[in-house]
């Protein structure tokens, strides 16, 4: 750090001393090093006094710990003291920072908690669920009747989780235009014809609140919300913060939301210095938070405000920028759809100058590859794993690069990681779970499953099963055939208590002890049944105690006792949280674990900070919105379909349009729609033709998704792989628009360069 070498473009970005200045920044061009620089040369040159700092605002964790190491680094260069001059937080640090200093101007206690993500959903998903019993009439306004008849399935999880979805998205954007429940039914109880979606929507939200209220707790967005609120309401307090700190990077600004840039305009106000760092073609969240790079874009042509553009990159090949830059121009000249053609900004990377001290890695267009084959889900993953290996054995100096595949779903990569094991192939997850908190995760599950049904022959069945993985390291594992035949014994018994409690004279296994060849098969149910017997006795424990009594006889692994303690604490904050919670709702949260829908926290390498360095010769397994602001010598981008990369044609399917609803509607964008119109006036916006708002979000989706792809792309360093498949349903999935378009031209390219 201490030998940076500004390149001429962030020469501009450094030179700022003051006013207000937008800067720009490709993928790889260096943006963090370039503010870090800045932050250490205002301190360095005494531009910040003893008692003020340089604000640093980014978006994750991990980016605070990254921009603190940087800053420190420069700082003991010039002899000065580490640590002092600067503060770095997320937004959400930074909201905590300025409530926790003055919580009584938002009408909090001193000591107020947080509740956190996972805690939050739960309350959310209970005040969905207690709707939804109170509404069942509710679902047959919105149902596709003959879908839901030919498939002949229970859906209420499926119009839960929608619900719990809607709820959640309601709440966001009501909290981000500063609305209460109170405001909301004001508004709805002055106008006519109310949309069942907007009423849903403000009963959950009312709901939701109460529940954080009984617990004396305010959740995220509540924070930045009280955060602005504070600021707005003491003109004392803001002018200390505008003392405190008279220069503010913000780095990330593509992912700003009207909050954060409302707080910020505050913190900086007319005097302040304000740095705002981006790339609006990484916008990627827009879809799921109430994030847009509309804002940093308004700020580029703001008067007043210097514009500069950070365009050289040194991660990439010459080949990976030239794909990137033809996704770009492609889109903005060709798109079939013409409003699509402003999904990405014009932007061109660019190489690094001669003498760089990052120059770009040697270009080979041949390691550039666009797979063109069509491929089901399993045989792409198959495929992707079989070729990482081919690639491992043939050179020893590729255990010395680093590898990703990147997915468009954590329970994707959940998937692609069992591929990698059979392969022989390790790997690092960057996914909810990890691959050991998931079998933890689903062993304590099978188990409960069992003692909560316990006459239930499919579950008693699939806890044997899971005992049996679990102590198949054992020197004395038994045979598959030998664990088949206890499955089949298990299914015969035509009473369970027979088997696991028997009388005397009912003992199931008496009638096989008199058969030799059965003795393997009683010998393996006999210590299932002790086992069993044991923990169905301690099913009266509190959940946490249960979890903890079957775990020790389940785990040897410090690792995977470790990872059994932390579900068990999981479960018993959960049992605090919710005490009417009975063994089904444990089960449930267990099961989201085991299926990657819940991050395990702390068992992750997300918790501590990510390199890809310190991988070399693995598989990193990472959702391509986890992948941004990272970077591999090769990586493979998956499932590059019109489903999970649509270009809003009619022959797409889309994510949020679920099939149990009539008329392809995606009733959460049809909610926020109406929610936007009702804390807008805006009348006619009430009274919409219904449709309108999905369509808007097939546009708004496919939108992200370009942009997603162009991150996906400039995760490379020297070699790309993309691929694609039918899809998991009906397998009538086609490669992506985008795909077509940039295998079309690569072809042309490489065709061009031989001849």
């Amino acid at each position: 750090m201490t030998e940076f070498k500004p390149r001429p473009a962030q020469q501009q970005v450094l030179r700022f001393r003051s006013g207000r200045m937008g800067v720009a920044a490709v993928p790889g061009s260096g943006k963090t090093q370039v503010l870090s620089y800045l932050a250490s040369r205002l301190i360095a040159e005494n531009y910040v006094k003893e008692d003020q700092e340089v604000l640093i605002v980014t978006l994750v964790n991990s980016a605070v710990d990254n921009f603190s190491a940087r800053i420190r680094g420069f700082i003991q260069a010039e002899n000065l003291m580490p640590g002092m001059g600067y503060r770095v937080r997320t937004l959400h640090g930074l909201a905590h920072d300025i409530v926790r200093e003055r919580p009584d101007l938002v009408n909090l206690e001193n000591q107020f908690q947080i509740l956190d993500e996972s805690e939050t959903h739960r309350i959310l998903e209970d005040s969905a669920n207690r709707w939804l019993r109170a509404h069942p009439e509710w679902i047959d306004q919105y149902k596709n009747f003959e879908a839901v008849n030919n498939q002949q399935r229970n859906l209420q999880k499926d119009w839960l989780s929608l619900v719990t979805d809607i709820g959640s998205a309601f709440i966001r954007q009501a909290k981000d235009m500063q609305a209460t429940p109170a405001v909301i039914r004001e508004k709805i109880m002055a106008i006519p014809d109310v949309s069942p979606l907007l009423l849903m929507g403000a009963d959950i939200y009312e709901s939701y609140q109460q529940g954080l209220t009984f617990r004396s707790a305010v959740d995220f967005d509540d924070l930045i919300r009280m955060a602005l609120l504070a600021l707005q309401m003491d003109p004392d307090y803001l002018q200390r913060l505008h003392q405190r700190w008279p220069y503010i990077l913000e780095d990330e600004a593509q992912d700003s939301s009207y909050l954060q840039e409302q707080i910020l305009r505050l913190l900086v106000g007319k005097e302040g210095n304000w740095v705002r760092v981006g790339d609006p073609n990484q916008a990627i969240f827009e879809t799921f938070t109430t994030a847009s790079p509309t804002f940093l874009m308004n700020f580029l042509r703001e008067p007043g405000v210097i514009a500069v553009t950070l365009p050289n990159s040194g991660r990439s090949t010459l080949s990976i920028m030239t794909l990137a830059n033809h996704l770009v121009q492609w889109t903005r000249t060709s798109h079939t759809n013409l409003r699509l053609r402003e999904a990405l900004q014009h932007a061109v990377i660019e190489p690094t100058p001669p003498g760089d001290p990052q120059p770009n890695p040697t270009d080979r267009p041949d390691k550039v590859v666009l797979y063109p084959a069509k491929l089901n889900s399993d045989a792409e993953l198959d495929m992707i794993a079989r070729s990482i290996r081919r690639w491992l054995d043939e050179n020893p100096a590729h255990k010395e690069k680093t590898i990703a595949v990147l997915v468009t779903r954590n329970e994707r990569g959940g998937r692609l990681v069992e591929h990698l094991q059979r392969h022989g192939l390790e790997y690092v997850e960057l996914l909810k779970s990890s691959r050991s908190a998931r079998e933890t995760a689903s062993t304590l599950s099978a188990i409960l499953q069992a003692i909560q049904d316990p006459i239930s022959h499919p579950k008693l069945i699939a806890a044997y099963r899971a005992v049996h993985s679990c102590l198949a390291a054992s020197d004395e594992q038994p045979s598959e055939d030998l664990v088949k035949r206890v499955e089949k014994t298990i299914q015969k018994c035509p009473n369970l208590e027979d088997l696991l409690w028997p009388l005397v004279e009912r003992d199931y296994l008496q009638q096989l002890q008199n058969k030799p060849e059965e003795e393997p098969v009683v010998q393996q149910i006999l210590v299932f049944r002790q086992l069993m017997r044991r923990w169905q006795s301690a099913a009266l424990l509190p959940i946490d105690q249960l979890v903890l009594t079957i775990s020790k006889e389940m785990f040897t692994q410090p690792a995977d006792l470790a990872l059994a303690h932390k579900l068990a604490a999981l479960l018993e904050q959960r049992s605090q949280a919710f005490p009417g919670w009975q063994m089904a709702q444990f089960i449930d949260e267990l099961n989201n674990v085991a299926q990657n829908r819940s991050r395990l926290a702390g068992f992750s390498e997300e918790d501590t900070g990510f390199e890809p360095a310190h991988h070399k010769g693995k598989v990193v397994v990472a959702t391509m919105h986890k992948a941004k602001g990272l970077e591999w010598d090769r990586v493979y981008l998956t499932s590059v379909n019109n489903y999970d990369f649509p270009s809003a044609s009619e022959y797409d399917q889309y994510i949020g349009e679920k099939w149990f609803v009539r008329n392809k509607l995606n009733l959460q964008e049809e909610t926020l729609a109406q929610l936007k119109a009702l804390l807008s006036d805006d009348i006619a916006g009430l009274y919409l033709e219904e449709g309108v708002a999905t369509r808007e979000a097939r546009l708004g989706l496919a939108a992200e998704r370009l942009r997603l792809l162009y991150v996906g792309i400039t995760r490379a360093r020297e070699e790309l792989i993309i691929t694609w498949n039918d899809g998991k349903n009906n397998g009538q999935a086609q490669p992506a628009l985008a795909f077509v378009a940039l295998r079309v031209f690569w072809e042309e390219k490489r065709n061009a360069a031989s001849s």
